[in-house]
């Protein structure tokens, strides 16, 4: 268990790579900015709303919701959300569905 949290203390790094064809309105939103902190800041933003996004669509199953919360939840749009989460998918191989 303490091997868990040192490695909980580590920083995540992440390089990869991106063309227009995986995800062009992922891309176009991070093509405004100039490489480095900016384009990293504006990556980081958009995955953390898109995790709280998520996040929210789990709130009316655990039963714990409040009605201002409902609300909240029914203003996020699950086919946006996905978009978030499927920037981040691997990318599919030739002649995968």
């Amino acid at each position: 268990m303490s091997g868990d949290k040192e490695t909980n203390n580590e920083p995540v790094r992440l390089l990869f790579e991106m063309t227009r064809e995986d995800n062009p309105r992922l891309f176009d939103d991070l093509i405004r900015f100039n490489k480095g902190t900016k384009r990293v800041n504006r990556l980081r933003f958009l995955a953390h709303e898109g995790l709280l996004a998520q996040n929210w669509m789990l709130v009316p199953a655990a039963g714990h919701a409040t009605a201002s919360a409902l609300q909240t939840v029914s203003k996020v749009n699950p086919a946006v959300a996905g978009h978030v989460v499927q920037a981040f998918d691997a990318p599919m191989l030739d002649g995968e569905d």
